[in-house]
C-alpha cells in the first residue's frame, strides 16, 4: 500500500512546490510593473496641478492617468509608448522633458534668452552707475583745483 501512496504524494509535494515558486514570480511582476508605473508618472507632469509630477499629485485626474498607465503597462506597452500616448492625448506640456521641436523652443530657450536678456540690463544699469559716478568725481575735482 505504500507503493501507491508515494506517486500521489511526491505529485502532491511538486504541485505544491510549483504553487509556491509562482507567488513569488507574480509579486515580482507585480512589484516591477509598480516601479515602470512610478518611474514614468515622475516623466509626466499633472495636466491639473501643473507643478507637480503625476507621481506627487493626488488630483482625481491624476489618479485616472496613473490607472491608465498601469493599465497600458500591464497590457504590455513599452515606457515610450506610454509616454508618446500622454503626449499625444495632452500635448507636449504634460512630458518634464519635452521634445526639442519649433513649437517647444520656448520651453528649451526661453530660460536662457530670459538670462541672458538679465545679464544686459545689468550690465546697462551698472556702466551708467559708473559713468554717473565718473562724472561726479570729475565735478568734484572741478570744484576742488578752482577752489
Amino acid at each position: 500500500m505504500l507503493k501507491f501512496l508515494k506517486f500521489p504524494i511526491a505529485l502532491l509535494l511538486a504541485t505544491a512546490c510549483l504553487a509556491a515558486s509562482a507567488q513569488p514570480l507574480a509579486e515580482a511582476d507585480t512589484a516591477r510593473l509598480e516601479q515602470r508605473a512610478l518611474h514614468l508618472a515622475e516623466q509626466l507632469r499633472c495636466v491639473v496641478c501643473q507643478n507637480q509630477t503625476l507621481a506627487d499629485s493626488h488630483a482625481e485626474l491624476a489618479q485616472d492617468l496613473k490607472r491608465e498607465l498601469r493599465a497600458q503597462l500591464a497590457s504590455g506597452a513599452s515606457d515610450q509608448a506610454v509616454l508618446d500616448f500622454m503626449a499625444q492625448r495632452y500635448g507636449d506640456f504634460v512630458l518634464y522633458r519635452p521634445p526639442l521641436k519649433s513649437q517647444t523652443w520656448g520651453l528649451w530657450f526661453g530660460p536662457l534668452l530670459l538670462l541672458l536678456l538679465g545679464a544686459w540690463i545689468l550690465r546697462g544699469v551698472l556702466r551708467q552707475a559708473r559713468a554717473g559716478a565718473s562724472v561726479e568725481d570729475d565735478d568734484e575735482k572741478l570744484r576742488k583745483v578752482r577752489a
